[in-house]
C-alpha cells in the first residue's frame, strides 16, 4: 500500500478504532472521552493527506481493494476522487469539532462509553459510505449509519419530559405531537428503513443486470444496462426505487417526519446528524450516481422513450426537493423550540440540494448543478453545524429549549450571539457569506432546468427562510427578556460557552465568513478541483461566478424583505401588536396552528397508516382467531382427535378385548383340548396313529411328488 492508499483506510478506519477502543476503556471516564475524539482528529488529518494527493495528482484518483467473498468475485475497497474525497474532508473536519464541543457537553452525562461508541461509529460509517468503491461496502455504511442514529436519537432512553420534542400534551386530530427520545429513535429507524429497501431492491437490479457490485464498473456498463430496463420500460421505476434510501436518509417529503422529531438527542448529535452526516448520506448518493444516470441517458439518446425516462426523473428529484424546501420552511416560521426551528431548516436546505441535483440533470451543463449542489451541501454543513451547536450552549445556558425562556442574550453570551447572527445570515443567503452564494447557484440551476414551478418554489422559500432565521436571532438574543432569563440574571446563572464548546462554533462561523467573502476568487477554483475527476462525468468546462440580474433581484427581494419583516414583527410595537393578533381568534391563528402542526402530515400518517395497519391487525387476529385458533384448534382438532379416540375405543373393544383377551385364548384352549383328546394313553392308537401318517406320507411321495 502506498501512502495515499493508507490515508484512505485510516480516514474511516479509525473512527471505528475509536467505537471500540471506547468501549474497552470504559473505566478511563475522562481519557476514553479524549481518546475517541483524538481519534477523530487523527482521522480529519488522514483526510486532509489524502485530498491532497488526489487533488494535487493528474489522475485525481486513489483505489484500494482486498477480496471479500471470492466465490462472488467481491472485492470490498475504497475508491477516492475528487468527489469523494471533498466529502470525505469536510464530513471528517466537522466531525472532530463536533467531538470536541462533546468533551464538554456531555462532561456529565453518565451515558458517556455509549455516547462515544455511537458517535465514532457514526463517522466512520459515514466516511466508509463515501469512501465506498462497490455497493455492498456502501450500503454497510449506509446502514452503519441508520443504526447509530437510533442509538444517539434515543440516547436519553429513560423519557424524561424535559427531553422530549414537542408540547406535552399537544394533539392534532386526536394525535399526541410530542414524541420521547426512545419513540423518536424508532421513528428514524423506521423511516429510514422504508427507503432502504429500495435502495436495496436498486442493488439487486445492477448486479443482476451487470454481475457486479463496483460502482465503478456500473458507470461504465451504464448504457447496457439502462438500455435493457428501458426495453422493458423500467427504467424511470427502477431509477425512482433506487432513489428512495437517499430520499429517505435527506428527510425529502414524504419521508421527511424523521428528521423533525430527531431532536430528542443532545445538541452535539443533532449538529452530527444535520451537518455532517446521515441527511448527506442522500446527497452524496445523487452526487456519486447522478452523473452515472445522466451518462446512461447520453448513451442512450438515439432512444427517446429511456432519454425520457431519465428526464423525468430529474424532474422528480427537483420537484420533490423544492416542494420539501418550501414545506419545511413553513413550518420553521412558527416553531417554539430552537432547535426544532433548526431541524425544519436542515430539511428544507436539503430540498435545495435535492432542487439543484435534479436540475442538473435538465440543465445544458449537468457539472454546474451538480457543482451547485454541492457548493450548497459544502456551506450548509459549515453554517448548520456552527448554529446546532451554538443553539446548544444558550439551552445549556438559560435550562429550557423554548423561544419563549429566552431573550436579551446579546450581552451574557456576546460570542455565540456573533457566531449565531453570521451563520443565521449565511442560512438566510445574505451577501457576500458563503450561504448567498451556494443558494444563489441552486436557485439559477432551478431557473436554468426550466420547471417554473421548482424555480418559484426555490425563490420564495429564500424569503421564508430569511424570515425564520432573522426570528430565531431575534428571539434568541434581542426579543424582550422572558421571565426565566431575568431570574437566571438575578441568579448570576447567566454565563458563556466555556471553550471547548465555543471554539469549535466560533471557527465554523468564521469559516463561513471568510470563504463567502473570498469565493468569487476561490470559489471557481475549489469547484474546478473537485468535478475534475468525479466518476462517470467526463470533461467539464470551466466555472465562474456570475450573477444574473433578473435572478439576483428577485431571490435579493425575497431574502431581505424576509429579513425586514422578521425585524418589524420582533423589534417593533406594530409588530408586536400583528403577533398578538396572530395568537387571538381569527384566521392568522388557524394559519398558525396548521403549521405549527405540521400540516396535519404526522397525524394523517398515524391516523392513516399506523392506525390502517393497526386495523388491519386487528381484524385479521380477529379472523384468525375465529377461523384458524377457534374453528380449527380450538374445534377441528378436538373433534378430531375424539373421533380418533372413538375408533381407538371401537379398535380396543372390537380386537383387543374380543379378539386378543376372548376370542384368541378361546381358539387356543380349543386347539389344546383337541390335542388332548388325542392322548388317550393306549399303545395301540399311537400305532394306528403312526401307521396312518406313513400311509399317507408314502401316498403323496408315490402319487404327488
Amino acid at each position: 500500500m502506498d501512502p495515499a492508499q493508507v490515508a484512505a483506510v485510516v480516514t474511516w478506519a479509525l473512527p471505528y478504532a475509536g467505537a471500540v477502543l471506547s468501549l474497552l476503556l470504559s473505566r478511563l471516564d475522562r481519557g476514553r472521552d479524549a481518546l475517541a475524539a483524538s481519534l477523530l482528529g487523527v482521522s480529519a488529518l488522514s483526510a486532509s493527506i489524502l485530498a491532497w494527493d488526489v487533488f494535487s495528482s493528474p489522475e485525481g484518483l486513489v483505489t484500494w481493494s482486498v477480496p471479500w467473498v471470492p466465490s462472488l468475485g467481491l472485492d470490498a475497497g475504497v475508491y477516492v476522487d475528487t468527489l469523494s474525497a471533498a466529502m470525505a474532508l469536510i464530513i471528517s473536519w466537522l466531525c472532530f469539532l463536533i467531538g470536541i464541543y462533546s468533551l464538554e457537553y456531555m462532561a456529565e452525562d453518565p451515558g458517556r462509553t455509549r455516547y462515544w461508541f455511537f458517535f465514532d461509529f457514526f463517522v466512520g460509517s459515514m466516511l466508509l459510505l463515501v469512501m465506498a468503491d462497490n455497493l455492498l461496502v456502501m450500503f454497510l455504511g449506509w446502514e452503519g449509519t441508520g443504526l447509530a442514529s437510533y442509538a444517539l436519537i434515543g440516547h436519553w432512553h429513560t423519557d424524561e419530559e424535559e427531553r422530549c420534542v414537542g408540547d406535552v400534551g399537544r394533539r392534532a386530530l386526536g394525535v399526541p405531537m410530542w414524541f420521547t427520545p426512545s419513540h423518536s429513535g424508532l421513528r428514524a429507524l423506521v423511516f429510514t428503513r422504508l427507503g432502504d429497501v429500495g435502495f436495496l431492491v436498486g442493488i439487486g437490479v445492477l448486479y443482476l443486470l451487470t454481475g457486479t457490485f463496483s460502482i465503478p464498473e456500473i458507470a461504465s456498463s451504464a448504457g447496457e444496462w439502462a438500455s435493457w430496463l428501458a426495453a422493458r420500460g423500467l427504467l424511470l421505476p427502477f431509477l425512482l426505487t433506487f432513489s428512495l434510501g437517499a430520499m429517505a436518509k435527506s428527510a425529502q417529503f414524504p419521508f421527511h417526519e424523521w428528521l423533525v422529531t430527531a431532536m430528542t438527542g443532545p445538541t452535539s448529535v443533532s449538529a452530527l446528524i444535520h451537518a455532517a452526516t446521515m441527511v448527506k448520506a442522500g446527497v452524496y448518493f445523487l452526487l456519486r450516481f447522478g452523473p452515472i444516470f445522466k451518462l446512461a441517458q447520453a448513451e442512450l439518446a438515439a432512444v427517446p422513450a429511456a432519454s425520457q425516462a431519465v428526464s423525468t426523473y430529474f424532474e422528480v428529484v427537483a420537484l420533490a426537493g423544492a416542494f420539501t424546501a418550501f414545506f419545511m420552511a413553513t413550518q420553521a416560521l412558527v416553531a417554539r423550540e430552537l432547535k426544532l426551528v433548526l431541524a425544519f431548516s436542515t430539511a428544507s436546505q436539503l430540498g435545495y440540494m435535492f432542487l439543484a441535483l435534479g436540475s442538473a440533470g435538465l440543465m445544458g451543463e449537468f457539472s454546474s448543478g451538480l457543482m451547485a449542489g454541492f457548493s450548497h451541501f459544502m456551506s450548509h454543513a459549515m453554517f448548520k453545524a456552527a448554529l446546532f451547536l451554538g443553539a446548544g450552549a444558550v439551552i445549556h445556558a438559560v435550562h429550557s429549549k423554548y423561544l419563549d425562556d429566552m431573550g436579551r442574550l446579546s450581552d451574557p453570551m456576546r460570542l455565540t450571539m456573533a457566531s449565531m447572527l453570521v451563520t443565521a445570515l449565511s442560512l438566510a443567503g445574505v451577501p457576500p457569506l458563503m450561504g448567498f452564494w451556494s443558494k444563489d447557484a441552486v436557485v439559477e440551476a432551478a431557473a436554468e432546468s426550466g420547471i417554473a414551478a421548482a424555480y418559484a418554489l426555490g425563490v420564495v422559500t429564500a424569503g421564508l427562510t430569511a424570515f425564520y432565521s432573522t426570528r430565531l436571532v431575534l428571539r434568541t438574543f434581542f426579543y424582550e427578556e422572558s421571565d426565566n432569563v431575568s431570574r437566571l440574571r438575578r441568579e448570576h446563572r447567566l454565563h458563556e460557552a466555556r471553550p471547548l464548546m465555543l471554539a469549535p462554533y466560533l471557527t465554523l462561523a468564521a469559516a463561513t465568513l471568510l470563504l463567502g467573502v473570498a469565493w468569487p476568487l476561490v470559489g471557481p477554483r475549489i469547484l474546478e478541483a473537485v468535478s475534475r475527476n468525479v466518476l462517470a462525468l467526463g470533461e467539464v468546462p470551466g466555472f465562474e461566478v456570475h450573477l444574473e440580474p433578473g435572478m439576483l433581484a428577485a431571490s435579493l427581494s425575497m431574502v431581505f424583505g424576509g429579513v425586514a419583516l422578521g425585524w418589524v414583527a420582533y423589534q417593533t410595537p406594530a409588530g408586536g401588536r400583528l403577533l398578538a393578533a396572530a395568537a387571538g381568534p381569527g384566521p392568522l391563528r388557524a394559519l398558525r396552528e396548521f403549521l405549527y402542526d405540521r400540516w396535519y402530515v404526522n397525524s394523517l400518517y398515524y391516523r392513516v397508516i399506523v392506525g390502517g395497519f393497526a386495523w388491519l391487525s386487528r381484524a385479521g387476529f380477529r379472523y384468525f382467531e375465529s377461523i384458524v385458533v377457534d374453528g380449527f384448534y380450538h374445534r377441528l382438532v378436538p373433534a378430531s382427535a375424539w373421533g380418533a379416540s372413538e375408533l381407538g375405543w371401537t379398535f380396543e373393544r372390537g380386537v383387543v378385548d374380543r379378539g386378543y383377551n376372548e376370542a384368541l385364548p378361546a381358539l387356543a384352549l380349543w386347539i389344546g383340548r383337541q390335542f388332548r383328546r388325542l392322548q388317550t394313553g393306549a399303545v395301540n392308537h399311537y400305532l394306528l396313529l403312526f401307521f396312518a401318517g406313513l400311509a399317507l406320507l408314502v401316498y403323496v411321495l408315490v402319487w404327488v411328488v
